[in-house]
């Protein structure tokens, strides 16, 4: 299954997200190695895995690379791998880390790196070869010369009987095929992140679960029906923000937002802007000491004539 971390020469935002390793399936004991591809045809790139690190190496081994550790990103398409080894015959799941850094010829790090990723791997003793993985591979997996089944893109297991979604599927959702999320009832979306409410919630608020609002501030209730400002409504457009309190539509004050701003109607009727005084009937009145249609030129004081003698 294609992961994307770098598009044009910047770290794409969900792999940056704090819960990136959540959204991510567990590597099953059956996939030993995965592989990147990558190049940078228009600038010149230099790379560091600063990090390839075991967090349980009684279970995993640390990650391996088929490159060296530093050097120069491709200009065309190139693979690399990274392999991925259980220590011992415990059966249980390993996290590890990848650290990785990207710099021009300047020494200005790529945004969003160094980038340290967290991932995890499933190690099991029983991953041996099976005679019959002729008869057992779904999906349209096959049977290799070693006994083992090869998935197509977008399965996973040993029999490659479980489908690969990306990000997980929530809230109880089942993965049945790539990408494709079955939800449970009262969820929707394609990851089954969003709730499924029979009545709409009020007011902007979400709808998160089965017949569940999220209520924005300012509001509460089943369907965020009722407002915290209810003995002191708001008025002229106003939004209710906590109890009995209101944030006012610009040109408006009051604590209920009952008082229309006097300088902002003025301001509204001026085609041009008043630089020193206020518009009154789309004219503009002046500040001391300045004049013109826009108020933007300053008189010059008279000079006192000298006295003859």
């Amino acid at each position: 299954m294609d992961i994307f971390v770098i598009m044009d020469a910047a770290v794409l935002p969900y792999i940056l997200d704090p819960n990136f390793e959540k959204y991510l399936p567990v590597i099953p004991s059956e996939v030993n190695e995965f592989k990147f591809t990558w190049r940078s045809p228009e600038q010149e790139y230099f790379y560091e895995f600063f990090k390839l690190k075991s967090l349980q190496d009684n279970i995993l081994s640390d990650p391996i690379l088929s490159i060296d550790k530093k050097g120069k990103v491709p200009r065309k398409n190139k693979s690399f791998s990274v392999t991925l080894l259980c220590a011992g015959n415990k059966s249980s799941v390993a996290s590890f880390e990848i650290g990785l850094k990207i710099e021009n010829a300047r020494g200005f790090f790529l945004p969003g790196t160094p980038l340290l990723l967290r991932l995890r791997k499933q190690c099991s003793t029983q991953t041996g070869p099976d005679p019959e993985c002729d008869k057992k591979c779904a999906n349209g997996g096959r049977c290799n010369s070693n006994k083992f089944c090869e998935c197509p893109k977008g399965y996973m297991g040993k029999y490659c009987e479980s489908a690969l979604c990306y990000p997980n599927c929530m809230n109880g959702g089942t993965c049945v095929s790539p990408g494709i999320c079955a939800c449970p009832d009262g969820y929707q979306g394609p990851h089954c992140e969003g709730g499924l409410c029979s009545n709409p919630c009020l007011n902007l608020g979400k709808c998160v679960g089965k017949d569940k609002c999220f209520c924005r501030r300012g509001y509460y209730g089943l369907r965020c029906e009722y407002s915290k400002c209810k003995n002191v409504p708001c008025l002229n457009g106003g939004r209710c923000i906590g109890i009995n309190r209101c944030r006012c539509k610009r040109g408006f004050t009051g604590s209920q937002c009952e008082n229309q701003d006097k300088v902002e109607i003025v301001r509204e009727v001026c085609k041009k802007k008043c630089i020193h005084g206020i518009c009154i009937n789309k004219h503009c009145s002046c500040e001391n000491g300045w004049f013109g249609g826009r108020c933007n030129r300053r008189r010059q004081k008279r000079r006192g004539q000298r006295k003859l003698h």
